[in-house]
């Protein structure tokens, strides 16, 4: 089973531009919690607990001083620079040493998951080879997309084809087994000069080692990387929370709930925090201790 995790966070968010010229595209809000909260959410709740966060030599101070090194969530978080975007299939060259002779799970800085992460955890636990995910969308034109037979199985992928094979988009969460690094290190730039993700789920879908998992018309996967797509995750969110009262990534009550931390570890978090809707929420989530109602989402 996968123990590392690697969150990319890079890129230079020019897409956001001008907001991002001053505070790191992983920190803007998605309605009350910065971004990064959701897909680190998402791992945890996988049950992944040494992470490797890559980003800009620009933005990597403001998530350290953020995140730390991930004590206070029961987890462990080192960071690593990615100097110039080149590609997502670069995060595993740069944190080569930190997965070591582990598999390991990728996760973009700007992709949201919501809902049961069944899926996840089935992906995580297989013992070899690489698991994607599949996604109907309505415009797979801007996405790299998989191509299923008539059986469903994947015959191909394209990297933002200009005529789709099918309206089935990769999401940003990728699964790779102990040899993803050694393949990575095979890889040659594309003709935008980037180490394409794209190319690596090929290797493995050549070497028949490719599973892919479809996501459910239950679960949400929404993209951040336009002012449109934050608004509209920002928007999501805010339904939701406001619907049921209960928060999404919520990162101190997925320690909880997962038990990386203990209530009293979770009080002691509280105690510092600012008066507020925030910590009102996690007293609320404290005194109810760690199984109390439904699991949360990432």
């Amino acid at each position: 089973m996968t123990k590392k995790a690697i969150i990319l966070a890079g890129g230079a968010g020019s897409r956001l531009f001008p907001i991002t010229k001053i505070v790191c595209k992983q920190l803007l809000p998605v309605y009350d919690k910065p971004m990064i909260c959701y897909p680190l959410a998402t791992l945890m709740l996988g049950g992944l607990r040494d992470l490797l966060i890559i980003s800009t030599p620009k933005d990597l101070p403001m998530l350290r001083d953020f995140l730390g090194d991930g004590s206070q969530l029961g987890i462990k978080i080192q960071y690593a620079e990615q100097a110039k975007p080149k590609g997502i299939a670069e995060a595993f060259l740069i944190g080569a040493k930190f997965i070591g002779d582990s598999g390991a799970c990728l996760i973009l800085g700007d992709n949201i998951f919501y809902g049961k992460l069944d899926f996840f955890r089935e992906a995580l636990a297989i013992k070899s080879g690489a698991c994607i995910f599949g996604y109907q969308v309505r415009d797979p034109q801007r996405y790299g997309v998989v191509e299923f037979d008539k059986s469903g199985k994947a015959i191909s992928l394209e990297e933002k084809p200009k005529k789709p094979k099918s309206h089935f988009a990769v999401p940003g969460l990728y699964v790779y087994d102990q040899k993803v690094v050694d393949l990575c290190k095979t890889l040659r730039p594309s003709a935008r000069g980037e180490l394409e993700i794209t190319d690596l789920n090929l290797l493995y879908l050549k070497k028949n080692e490719l599973h892919v998992k479809l996501l459910s018309r239950g679960m949400a996967w929404l993209d951040t990387g336009t002012q449109t797509s934050l608004l509209e995750a920002g928007n999501y969110i805010a339904t939701i929370e406001h619907r049921q009262g209960l928060k999404v990534a919520c990162l101190e009550e997925v320690a909880l709930r997962m038990k990386f931390i203990t209530q009293s570890n979770l009080a002691k978090i509280i105690e510092q925090l600012p008066n507020g809707d925030y910590r009102d929420y996690l007293r609320m989530v404290c005194d109810e201790g760690p199984t109390a109602g439904p699991e949360p989402v990432g």
